[in-house]
């Protein structure tokens, strides 16, 4: 019997991207579609980034006018819709982080409860095929390479803020992340 689960990532896929064409023409109701789509995901990046959850919704809010006024520039075969739209937030996020200066740091501790019984975003994409070719790919990396990446792109520190976490000049923060990405896109293909 087979797996239904790439099927459903497939169907899941085509839906947003046609919702996110639908919302480049200006369709409200396609507009509300990928927020019921997409939320939860990206409001996660945006917690995960900013650190506190009222900050993540200022954001969050940010991120979706950004959708509503660029997805008529969104390429479907360039990305994935959910990538394209992970890295609006992940970059929303990164330019309020450092607008406001250094980022705060606090116990863990201290960090409020989330009240949302649905499973993490990382619990969902672990269980994905793509995902786990994807850890598969980037465990096959160098350690410099794969640890940069990993802390650039699931914690949000920019190439100045790797470079001086690691104690290396920027350039070569910046060609560790760069031939590490090259190899992933070799590794995992093209779909």
């Amino acid at each position: 019997m087979r797996d239904p689960a790439p099927d459903a990532a497939a169907a899941a896929r085509a839906r947003l991207c046609e919702a996110l064409e639908r919302v480049g023409a200006e369709d409200r109701g396609a507009f509300r579609e990928v927020y019921a789509l997409t939320s939860a995901k990206l409001f996660g990046i945006c917690l995960r980034v900013c650190g506190d959850r009222s900050s993540a919704e200022d954001v969050l809010h940010d991120v979706y006018l950004t959708i509503w006024k660029r997805a008529g520039a969104f390429e479907p075969g360039r990305a994935s819709p959910i990538s394209w739209l992970a890295t609006i937030a992940r970059n929303r996020s990164i330019d309020w982080v450092r607008a406001r200066g250094k980022r705060s740091s606090r116990p863990i501790e201290d960090a409020a409860d989330i009240a949302d019984d649905t499973p993490d975003p990382l619990a969902l994409a672990e269980r994905d095929d793509r995902s786990r070719r994807l850890h598969d790919c980037l465990d096959a990396l160098d350690e410099r390479q794969r640890e940069s990446i990993r802390t650039a792109f699931f914690d949000g520190l920019t190439y100045a803020e790797l470079a001086t976490a690691k104690g290396v000049p920027l350039g070569t923060m910046k060609s560790w992340v760069r031939r590490g990405l090259q190899q992933l896109k070799g590794c995992v293909g093209d779909d």
